[in-house]
């Protein structure tokens, strides 16, 4: 009749790794989960800051870069120093990473 013919499998792909967040994305998110944590709203913590409610909106989705006086005035209207912030960015951004394996 016929021989059989073992067709090569090609090798697997591995996915390919899910992007790194932003670092403006993780601001945001702490932002507006500090913000939301407190029971405020984003034009009162805007008109506290300075900034326009369409800016802080943005700032909080990960849509615009704010420079670090935003970033202070924002997080002051929070109750947050600057350094609270960038550690608990810093901090998500970690935990989204994945473990991290230390050596003694």
């Amino acid at each position: 009749m016929g021989d059989v013919v073992a067709f090569p499998v090609p090798p697997q792909r591995s996915p390919a790794p899910e992007p790194e967040p932003l670092w403006r994305e993780a601001v945001g998110h702490e932002l507006r989960e500090e913000r939301r944590t407190a029971g405020r709203t984003l034009a009162d913590v805007a008109g506290e800051a300075g900034v326009s409610t369409q800016y802080l909106s943005e700032v909080e989705r990960g849509r615009k870069e704010p420079s670090s006086e935003v970033l202070g005035a924002v997080a002051g209207a929070l109750g947050l120093r600057l350094v609270d912030l960038t550690s608990r960015v810093s901090r998500r951004l970690t935990r989204i990473s994945g473990p991290v394996c230390l050596a003694a």
